[in-house]
């Protein structure tokens, strides 16, 4: 994978791209760069979540330097970002609160309780508007001020305390991810 996106940016800069190189990813353009919250994040890797043979989004790690290693990522008291780029129709605002609630109690071994106030206020934004194909969700972490969520540009809420940006990246990349292909993927190993 890593050989992929590194022919991919080498294309891109060859054909007279722009400097905001980019990765396609099943027809998403995933920036290398990731700027959020006044901080310069580098894309670290790229995967998708499906299910039953539907491509459901494209998640992207940025981190401030690379990583291969899912828990060291979810631990880390640094800047850092998940965008998740929503492919398919199948993703609505119920089923990702349904989908996230899951992965939170997957991600903390089943004891929610030290976070759960602060996954309700997280799982707010999902009910704000209805999530549409193509929607795009940056979860940034900033220290000392928790996990900001953006939507489509626009900031929703801040989420404060690292042990909540622990439990809510160890969705993608603990030791019970969401999907091994995917957390796999973001850690820049496929």
């Amino acid at each position: 994978m890593r050989a992929w996106m590194l022919a991919a940016v080498v294309f891109v800069f060859l054909a007279g791209g722009s400097s905001a190189w980019a990765v396609e990813v099943e027809g998403v353009q995933v920036p290398e760069v990731l700027t959020e919250e006044g901080v310069e994040l580098t894309l670290n890797g790229t995967g998708v979540r499906s299910k039953f043979f539907f491509d459901l989004y494209v998640g992207a790690l940025y981190l401030q330097s690379a990583a291969t290693s899912g828990s060291e990522v979810s631990a880390g008291d640094e800047a850092m970002a998940i965008r998740l780029h929503i492919l398919s129709k199948m993703i609505t605002s119920e089923k990702m609160e349904e989908a996230t609630r899951e992965g939170f109690v997957k991600a903390t071994g089943g004891d929610t309780s030290a976070v759960q106030d602060r996954i309700e206020d997280f799982i707010s934004v999902f009910k704000k508007e209805e999530i549409a194909k193509g929607d795009v969700f940056d979860l940034v972490y900033v220290p000392e001020q928790g996990v900001v969520t953006v939507k489509n540009g626009e900031r929703l809420t801040t989420v404060p305390g690292l042990d909540f940006k622990q439990a809510l990246f160890g969705i993608w990349l603990g030791d019970d991810p969401v999907q091994g292909s995917l957390k796999e993927g973001m850690l820049g190993k496929e």
